[in-house]
């Protein structure tokens, strides 16, 4: 999978049948890129121009949310221990290889901000502005959200190209997966929510 960069996901939701926004790409077993292996992606825009998207199941090394909120100067040094336990422990990702010193917050539709929050479908929604991160850290974020490090792009007709040529299966996407199962169980998760048994998967499987 190359790495190209995304159209802006704010001007290029699918606008008709045939896009996978709001959808999970779920990874065959025969994924080549080392990166992508054994990942769950949530599409957040899909369109003629490419699409991009966020993966689900790549925990962020050696930092926490807090420690990014005082590397932003959003609360001061010492403060941690002042945010909420529900903040304390919301979740930061390896969103993928593009872009990965810009956080992107997948969260509920209970938090939106005119201008940067795109609506992607009836349960989740991107920010990609520090706005949202001074919220969560004052405690008028969204009810559920992660904090992702970059994305995964793909250039016109990339993604199709790689579900034809069997490196993806797709699902509707479940917002339960998205913000609260746990990150080692996601991929298995996914899968079954498919109708597949992980151990029944083999790298020259067809789509389901």
């Amino acid at each position: 999978m190359r790495t190209s960069r995304s159209p802006d996901p704010a001007t290029s939701r699918g606008a008709h049948a045939g896009y996978l926004d709001g959808q999970m790409l779920v990874a065959m077993p025969g994924m080549q890129d080392d990166r992508f292996r054994r990942t769950v992606i949530y599409i957040c825009a899909h369109s003629a121009e490419g699409a991009m998207g966020i993966v689900l199941n790549r925990p962020a090394a050696d930092v926490s949310f807090s420690e990014l909120l005082v590397q932003l100067d959003i609360i001061p040094e010492g403060d941690e221990i002042r945010l909420r336990p529900q903040t304390e422990r919301m979740k930061v990702l390896m969103g993928g290889p593009v872009e990965t010193s810009r956080g992107f917050v997948l969260h509920t539709p209970d938090f939106f901000l005119d201008q940067s929050t795109l609506a992607i479908d009836e349960e989740v929604c991107l920010t990609a502005t520090v706005d949202i991160l001074r919220a969560i850290a004052r405690g008028d974020g969204p009810e559920n959200a992660v904090l992702a490090l970059g994305y995964a792009g793909w250039s016109p007709g990339q993604l199709e190209s790689e579900i034809q040529a069997n490196g993806w299966l797709n699902c509707p996407a479940d917002s339960s997966l998205v913000f609260e199962a746990s990150i080692e169980l996601k991929y298995d998760l996914a899968l079954r929510k498919i109708g597949i048994h992980p151990g029944m998967l083999s790298s020259e499987a067809g789509r389901a």
